[in-house]
C-alpha cells in the first residue's frame, strides 16, 4: 500500500484545486459517472468545503446502457449526501436527431455522449466541468492540464494549453469558453485504490469479483447484455470477473479475477502488465481514439 504521506499530499493538492475552482468560476459542475474516480472526487469535494455542502451540482451524462449496479449506487450516494444531481440522456439526443445510434459489432453510445455533454454545458452555462481523468490512464490524457481550456465549440487543442508553473492555476477564459478541471490528474490507479481503502469509501460492487455472464471477443471479456451486440456463434459463459474501469456496458471489458476485497484488488493491480484503459473497448478503435474524442469535446 502507498505511503500515507504520499496519499495525504495528493489529497491536499486536490482540495486546493477544488477551492480554486470555487474561487475562480461562477458555475462549476462535477461530472459524475458512478465510477471509482468520480466517487473519489465527491469525497475530496466534501473535504474541501466541509462543514458546508459541496457548492455545485453533480451531472451524469447517461448513455442508457449503464451497469445497473452503477446507477443504483449513484442514486443512493446522492440521496445520502443530499447533493443535487443533473442527469442528461444520450437517448434524448438520439430522439432529437442530434446524433445517430451506432449499429454492428462494435456499436457503442460512448462517443455519442459528447453532444449530450456540450448541450448540457450550454443549457446550464457551466464554465468549469470537474472530471476524474488521470494522466496515467492514457497518452492523450497525459497531455492534459489541470485547468484544461476548451473553445466555444467544446474542443480541446493541446497546443493552446497554458503552463501551470508552481501550482498556479489560471481560470481566466473568454466568452463561450469553458474549462475542464482534473483534481486527481497526478494520481495513479493505485493511488485511487489506496485512498478508497484509507477513507473507507464505498464503491459499486462490480469493482470486485462476482459471477457474470460474459463472452469473449478480440481477447477481451464482454458483458452479455441486451445493450451489447453479440454474434450467434459467440458463446455465453458464466465466469468470475470484475471491472477495473467502468463506462457503459458496450464499451467496458471485464477482467478475470478472484479479487473480492480491496487488499486483493491492490495486489492484482500491482501484478498487472496493462493499464486499466486496456479494458476500455472504445479506446481500441484506433491508436488516437481518445485524443480524437477529446478534440471533439469529450470528457
Amino acid at each position: 500500500m502507498k505511503d500515507t504521506s504520499h496519499i495525504n499530499a495528493l489529497e491536499n493538492e486536490a482540495v486546493y484545486i477544488f477551492r480554486e475552482v470555487a474561487a475562480q468560476f461562477e458555475k462549476p459542475v462535477l461530472l459524475f459517472s458512478g465510477g471509482k474516480d468520480s466517487i473519489t472526487l465527491v469525497r475530496l469535494a466534501q473535504k474541501a468545503f466541509w462543514p458546508a455542502k459541496i457548492p455545485f451540482p453533480l451531472m451524469h451524462i447517461d448513455t442508457g446502457h449503464n451497469f445497473p449496479e452503477t446507477i443504483e449506487f449513484r442514486d443512493r450516494l446522492v440521496e445520502e449526501l443530499g447533493l443535487e444531481l443533473i442527469v442528461r440522456s444520450v437517448q434524448d439526443s438520439i430522439d432529437q436527431g442530434k446524433v445517430k445510434e451506432e449499429s454492428g459489432r462494435y456499436s457503442s453510445r460512448n462517443s455519442l455522449q459528447t453532444t449530450t455533454l456540450l448541450d448540457a454545458i450550454d443549457e446550464f452555462k457551466f464554465d468549469a466541468c470537474i472530471g476524474g481523468a488521470r494522466r496515467d490512464e492514457e497518452k492523450a490524457r497525459a497531455k492534459e492540464r489541470i485547468f484544461s481550456v476548451r473553445d466555444d465549440f467544446g474542443q480541446w487543442d493541446e497546443r493552446s494549453q497554458r503552463p501551470e508553473l508552481f501550482d498556479m492555476l489560471n481560470g481566466q477564459i473568454e466568452l463561450g469558453q469553458n474549462v475542464r478541471v482534473f483534481p486527481i490528474s497526478n494520481w495513479t490507479e493505485l493511488d485511487v485504490w489506496s485512498y478508497i481503502k484509507e477513507e473507507e469509501i464505498e464503491i459499486p460492487s462490480i469493482y470486485f469479483a462476482h459471477k457474470r455472464k460474459v463472452f469473449l471477443r478480440d481477447g477481451l471479456i464482454w458483458s452479455h447484455s441486451d445493450y451489447v451486440y453479440q454474434e450467434e456463434d459467440e458463446e455465453v459463459l458464466e465466469r468470475m470477473v470484475r471491472f477495473r474501469t467502468v463506462g457503459d456496458m458496450s464499451c467496458t471489458a471485464a477482467v478475470f479475477s478472484e479479487a473480492s476485497d480491496i487488499e486483493s484488488v491492490v495486489a492484482e493491480i500491482r501484478d498487472s502488465t496493462i493499464s486499466e484503459r486496456g479494458a476500455r473497448i472504445d479506446d481500441k478503435r484506433s491508436e488516437a481514439a481518445m485524443e480524437k474524442r477529446k478534440q471533439q469535446g469529450y470528457f
